[in-house]
């Protein structure tokens, strides 16, 4: 692998690294325990399909390089030399797994977060309340799962729904236990924003 095609990978894996940053931060967020760092990267949502189109591009033009038949010498023989690893096609190929497996984290982030101890129906009393919250900030289910994972942490918490496509938070909860205060506390504990809720 020539130089320029180091070059190429290494801004195809940037930009797979950086376009799944958005759910990578709030995972490591819940596992260093600063949820308000969680939402840091957020801003970088909107730009995740030119993130996405920059490292397939730069993977294959790395790829093409690599793949290309060298070059006969002038002289009519042909020489191989060695290569050094990260010039090899085996770190190409480890780097292009890395690089799928960034892209599509979005959509297995879930899978690192704990299930919430959530209450069932039936156990549901006649004093429980829904509310909703506007939630600023969610870019995928990983932020989904990371505020209905704090959220469900709060005693008298029944069931609690997130979802980054409405970007809005449902609670269902017993008001003797615990507040709709402390319900937008846990939100902003997470690092996204409640900005505003209302009775369900």
């Amino acid at each position: 692998m020539k130089a320029n095609a180091k070059s190429i990978l290494g801004v195809g894996t940037l930009a797979a690294f950086t376009a799944s940053l958005c759910c990578i931060a709030p995972l490591v967020a819940l596992i260093a325990g600063v949820g308000g760092a969680a939402a840091t990267f957020s801003f970088l949502e909107p730009l995740h399909p030119y993130l996405t189109v920059i490292t397939i591009g730069a993977i294959g033009l790395a790829w093409y390089q690599t793949l290309k038949p060298a070059k006969a010498h002038a002289c009519g023989c042909e020489t191989e030399e060695r290569k050094p690893f990260i010039a090899s096609k085996a770190f190409l190929g480890l780097v292009t797994v890395f690089a799928v497996l960034m892209l599509t984290f979005p959509s297995y982030a879930h899978i690192f977060y704990p299930e919430s101890g959530q209450q069932t129906a039936s156990l549901v009393q006649q004093s429980a309340k829904k509310v909703e919250f506007k939630v600023k900030g969610m870019t995928c289910s990983g932020c989904e799962k990371h505020v209905e994972s704090q959220v469900s942490k709060l005693p008298g918490v029944v069931q609690v729904k997130a979802s980054y496509d409405k970007s809005n938070t449902v609670v269902e909860f017993e008001p003797a236990k615990v507040t709709v205060a402390d319900l937008q506390k846990a939100i902003d504990s997470t690092g996204y924003k409640a900005v505003s809720q209302k009775a369900l």
